[in-house]
């Protein structure tokens, strides 16, 4: 444990980033990204990638997600929740069987189960690791960029898990999708003062330390607060702002 938090230390040393403070909610123009905030990635035991044990950073992502959510919805603002979902003859590589569908994995945790009927909530079941991806139907239609449109969202907060995959993943390709243009009006906001934001606390990945790694086959060592660090970095490296408090503006 030593040994990982110097080598946290050290990387948050060399490769730092600094912190773009505080977001505040305007009264409009906002959405609520949740990714994969489901059983098979936040509850404990009940998958090959779910945690094998109680996880303060996963708690805590999920307890500001549906803090958050619960905000969203009280204002009837739009909120977009993808949650992975797969099926048993179409793996994942490199990753074990997850989030199959009937199994209950790919639903989301307790916490954020009543998502399922708030009307302001569009759920995308998500069959790879990149949500937007995941939207682009094969005619060229793309659901995440008609739920933009529809709602003129300016500002896009992302919360969930995996912190340095799938949020990464999805912040990337959404963030290359604006600068050409995809998801009007995103891309005004790139022109002045407002990007795609990914908030630190409301975020998080999965723990697999190096001893254990070493005693499974083909495994990556995936040190959690490492790993969240390099996430996050790699975010702002593609264009996301991370911040770390949210502010709420009166409702109109």
């Amino acid at each position: 444990m030593g040994s990982e938090a110097a080598a946290v230390d050290l990387l948050r040393s060399q490769i730092p980033y600094q912190s773009d403070g505080e977001l505040v909610l305007p009264p409009r123009g906002v959405g609520l990204v949740l990714v994969d905030i489901s059983n098979g990635f936040c509850t404990v035991g009940a998958g090959n990638l779910a945690p094998a044990s109680p996880n303060k950073q996963i708690e805590k992502m999920v307890e500001e997600a549906a803090r958050l959510a619960k905000v969203f919805c009280e204002r009837n603002w739009p909120i977009f929740a993808f949650l992975d979902t797969h099926y048993e003859d179409k793996p994942e590589p490199p990753f074990p069987p997850h989030c199959i569908e009937g199994t209950g994995e790919e639903n989301f945790v307790p916490a954020l189960e009543w998502l399922d009927e708030a009307p302001n909530v569009t759920i995308k079941r998500k069959h790879c690791i990149d949500g937007y991806i995941s939207c682009i139907d094969k005619n060229g239609s793309d659901v995440f960029a008609d739920w933009v449109r529809k709602y003129q969202i300016k500002t896009v907060l992302v919360l969930g898990i995996c912190t340095d995959i799938c949020v990464l993943d999805f912040a990337s390709s959404t963030l290359a999708a604006r600068n050409i243009g995809r998801v009007p009006p995103l891309q005004d906001v790139v022109i002045y003062f407002l990007r795609s934001k990914i908030y630190s606390e409301g975020c998080a990945t999965y723990d697999l330390p190096v001893e254990v790694a070493m005693n499974m086959k083909g495994a990556l060592a995936h040190p959690q607060d490492l790993m969240h660090h390099m996430g996050l970095y790699m975010a702002k490296g593609r264009g996301a702002k991370v911040v770390d408090r949210i502010v709420l503006q009166p409702s109109e």
